[in-house]
């Protein structure tokens, strides 16, 4: 099912997009899409910082769509004023250029039409790997912010209960207690997950805030994803 944005100028429309993006890095799930394009050229500036789920997301396009297009930006005029000219060793993605991006998106190809030359190499690369034993898949590195009911919580029992989750591509890491307010405390701790076995939306939803670890655990947050 399409998933409809709409008002996204707006900050009530912002705000839905907050919600929506609550425990997630991208629209569509944890990879980079032509989906997270399309909603980005609809934002007209960051979100605030009151909005950290649309303002990580934000930033993490910013950077994918900064890769996706090296060249320089020698400074554009729109509405009648001029952007602020920049230096050679910088590249800039203006708004209006990711919007002419997807005017098509059906036909949306970040890195142009590929050449003859281009598709062999592509098929040789391929065959090379399917002939070849299967490397080992992609890393990340994930830092949650797990939350407890009240200050009453034993935080001993919630971080037992958070480690005793075991999974293939899951490895547990350091940990500490960070004051909340009130007398109470998060716990907040690091994992390295396999990206092809472990969805950290699924660690979530389905472990973490689920039973028997809810009884101690009221909410996570995905305070920092990176890959390794």
């Amino acid at each position: 099912m399409a998933i409809s944005f709409s008002e996204l100028h707006s900050e009530a429309g912002i705000k839905t997009l907050d919600e929506f993006l609550s425990g997630k890095n991208y629209i569509s799930g944890d990879q980079f899409t032509k989906d997270d394009i399309k909603v980005y050229a609809a934002v007209p500036e960051k979100p605030r910082d009151e909005f950290q789920s649309a303002s990580r997301w934000f930033e993490r396009v910013s950077l994918a769509l900064a890769t996706s297009f090296p060249g320089t930006a020698v400074g554009v005029k729109i509405d009648g004023q001029v952007a602020s000219s920049v230096s050679p060793a910088v590249s800039v993605e203006t708004k209006e250029d990711v919007k002419d991006v997807v005017e098509d998106d059906d036909d949306l190809d970040l890195f142009g039409d590929e050449t003859e030359e281009e598709k062999k190499a592509a098929a040789e690369r391929e065959a090379s790997k399917s002939s070849s034993k299967k490397k080992e898949s992609g890393k990340s590195s994930v830092l949650l912010d797990v939350k407890p009911w009240d200050d009453e919580t034993d935080m001993k029992k919630l971080e037992e209960a958070v480690r005793s989750i075991e999974m293939p591509g899951l490895l547990w890491g350091a940990s500490k207690l960070v004051p909340v307010g009130y007398g109470i405390k998060k716990l907040q701790i690091m994992l390295t997950i396999v990206d092809d076995l472990v969805s950290v939306d699924d660690l979530i939803e389905e472990h973490l805030t689920a039973e028997p670890c809810n009884e101690h655990v009221q909410s996570c947050d995905i305070v920092a994803f990176n890959k390794i």
